[in-house]
């Protein structure tokens, strides 16, 4: 990529937000929470958008994966994930790889399971992607995603586009309707979709007292008064569309068949 989007400073400022090795809210309890029901125990899976390597590392060393792959488009991010990998003595069973956008490059049916973490935002085709997704699932296996959604398919509200501004990140939001048509067009079944709304409703307000409380001092200090003031910026306006329900985060799931193509 000619610009990096996640560079060193911005995903040390992320973790600070989020946790340790997490570049989206909620922590271990939230991968918890899209991973239930599944079983990991020597799973070989595909990270897609590991970012610094917190869920790269957890779904090995927490979940039991026997394999995990995680890749980005971000040179920071691998590097971090990587960095992640080898200090935990974990590198034996996480791979970190860089990669483009487009087509995934691995073999059909490479992986039990397929897991992204608030990543799939970034891209714009979800058509494109559930078909890959479903290419290297071994029959069987499950897609167990979250992703940052909007309600619907028309123009955002003007609210709604200052947010997508304010975040710069080239997001392609898509609606709950939107992933359901893309998973089930691929030939996924057994696809559900969960709103997490209310909850990153609630946990959005706790994240914008933390930029705006005690530790904005030091978070200036650390990455200067200007990117702090843009970031309470981007907070106030997502707090005011998760307010009204049309950012709507969700989890994300689907089986490949056990028979078939």
């Amino acid at each position: 990529m000619d610009e990096e989007l996640y560079d060193d400073s911005y995903i040390t400022f992320l973790e600070e937000v989020w946790g340790s090795g997490y570049l989206s809210p909620g922590g271990p309890d939230e991968v918890a929470r899209i991973l239930e029901g599944l079983d990991l125990d020597g799973a070989r899976v595909l990270d897609i958008g590991c970012g610094s390597g917190g869920i790269t590392l957890s779904l090995a060393l927490d979940h039991g994966a026997a394999n995990v792959t995680g890749i980005d488009v971000e040179a920071p991010a691998c590097n971090a994930a990587r960095e992640r990998a080898r200090e935990a003595g974990a590198a034996d069973r996480v791979t970190i790889r860089q990669v483009e956008p487009g087509p995934f490059e691995f073999a059909d049916r490479s992986f039990d399971v397929v897991f992204s973490k608030d990543a799939i935002i970034h891209v714009a085709d979800k058509d494109m992607l559930a078909r890959e997704v479903f290419r290297v699932l071994e029959p069987g296996g499950w897609f167990a995603a979250s992703d940052w959604l909007i309600s619907h398919d028309d123009t955002p509200s003007p609210g709604m586009a200052r947010y997508i501004e304010l975040e710069g990140l080239d997001f392609s939001m898509a609606s709950p309707d939107r992933y359901e048509a893309a998973l089930k067009g691929a030939g996924f079944v057994n696809v559900s979709l969960t709103n997490r709304n209310p909850w990153y409703r609630d946990v959005s307000r706790s994240e914008l007292d933390f930029l705006t409380g005690a530790a904005r001092s030091g978070l200036e200090s650390r990455y200067g008064k200007a990117f702090v003031e843009h970031q309470v910026e981007t907070w106030t306006a997502m707090v005011a569309v998760l307010g009204t329900g049309e950012h709507c985060p969700h989890h994300l799931r689907g089986q490949r068949p056990h028979h078939g193509p």
